[in-house]
């Protein structure tokens, strides 16, 4: 017997998992080398009982549990702002528990930050990681809720497979912080 869903998440999983592995997919499905998507996140109990109708658009069964959260992609980011200047500007209304950000980096393993060069700037570093051998290409979903949970998932474009998605609440702390502080007044 499977533990898998026929959406292919875990059924184990929590829901803030689940919801930040139903994005990974999504984004997935999309392909490589695409723009940062961001969603926010809405109790899918209450989206079916005040808005009816954008639920049955959205296909969410009448059977969704308590605590579940439905993604609702927002419009494109704009590409010539900083993602992190861009995060500064938003504000969620109240019936929006929590958001996330699928966004994808190159990354380097632990062995390559000796050598780095001290003087690049932030353009230089970002070529000099670019042409790094040992580089990878990484898609980071993350997600927060406003009551301070968090939720990552982290998937290698060369071991894309929804099975080899590495999942935990503390994988990217300063993206994380960032879209918590989305909630802050």
């Amino acid at each position: 017997m499977s533990n898998t869903a026929s959406s292919g998440t875990p059924m184990a999983a929590g829901p803030l998992t689940r919801a930040v592995l139903e994005i990974d997919e999504y984004v997935a499905g999309l392909g490589w080398d695409q723009p940062a998507r961001l969603f926010a996140l809405v109790d899918t109990v209450q989206l079916r009982s005040q808005e009816p109708g954008l639920a049955e658009r959205l296909g969410l069964a009448d059977d969704a549990s308590a605590g579940s959260f439905t993604p609702i992609e927002q419009e494109e980011l704009p590409a010539d702002s900083p993602l992190d200047d861009f995060l500064g500007t938003i504000a969620w209304p109240d019936a929006v528990v929590g958001c996330a950000l699928s966004v994808e980096r190159l990354m380097l393993p632990a062995s390559a930050e000796a050598s780095v060069p001290d003087d690049l700037d932030e353009a230089s570093l970002a070529q000099w990681v670019a042409a790094h051998p040992e580089r990878q290409e990484v898609r980071m979903t993350v997600a927060v809720l406003r009551d301070g949970e968090r939720e990552s998932a982290l998937r290698l474009r060369e071991k894309d497979a929804s099975t080899e998605v590495l999942t935990g609440s503390d994988l990217v702390p300063g993206l994380a912080e960032a879209l918590a502080a989305t909630f802050e007044d």
